[in-house]
């Protein structure tokens, strides 16, 4: 699957502050890697759709049954919102019967400096997993 690239559902201001989450999962078979795979396309609508949302991106490796999910938010609130809405919430509860592994990581930046990279992400959720 080609990755899905960048999208701002509501634009900041570039002086706010947003926060922001990159997170890894890695399935335990490729079996839950397609189940992930074909939950990622609504997970994104809902997402785009979300009140508070800035930015969303998905990098999807379904071979190596690995998928990277980046956004940014207005605030943590608004974040906490969206994971405890539907699609979501009932998506991640089933998912976490084939999930082999999770990171979260979080941190603020200014709206002006979104579009974040993967490089950013893949960076800052290596550093959280050498710190567990």
């Amino acid at each position: 699957m080609p990755d899905i690239p960048w999208s701002t559902p509501t634009p900041a201001d570039p002086g706010a502050e947003v926060y922001v989450m990159a997170s890894r999962f890695e399935t335990a078979t490729r079996t839950g890697a397609l189940r992930f795979f074909l939950k990622a396309p609504g997970i994104i609508r809902q997402m785009r759709k979300a009140p508070g949302a800035h930015g969303v991106a998905l990098r999807a490796r379904v071979l190596s049954r690995t998928f990277l999910t980046l956004s940014a938010w207005e605030d943590r609130d608004a974040l906490y919102r969206f994971a405890r809405s539907e699609p979501h919430r009932t998506s991640a509860r089933a998912a976490s019967a084939y999930m082999k592994e999770s990171v979260f990581t979080y941190w603020t930046v200014l709206a002006a400096e979104l579009p974040l990279t993967w490089a950013e992400a893949e960076r800052r959720l290596a550093e959280q997993e050498a710190n567990r």
